[in-house]
């Protein structure tokens, strides 16, 4: 799976603050996101996340 800074990715389940869009802000072996609803940032190993994608949205 294509993932690079600056897309927003939509997961299958929500953030406790009832958000499911997070901005991608680091791409390596793990993968930086910010929620989009509170902000919060968590880094996450790159094959959890492409496990819990729902669909990606690409930014230009």
């Amino acid at each position: 799976m294509d993932i690079q800074i600056g897309d927003i990715v939509t997961l299958k389940k929500p953030h406790p603050c009832k958000s499911y869009d997070f901005k991608v802000l680091r791409t390596g072996a793990d993968i930086g996101i910010k929620c989009l609803g509170c902000g919060h940032y968590m880094l996450l190993p790159r094959n959890k996340l492409t496990k819990s994608i729902k669909a990606i949205n690409r930014q230009q």
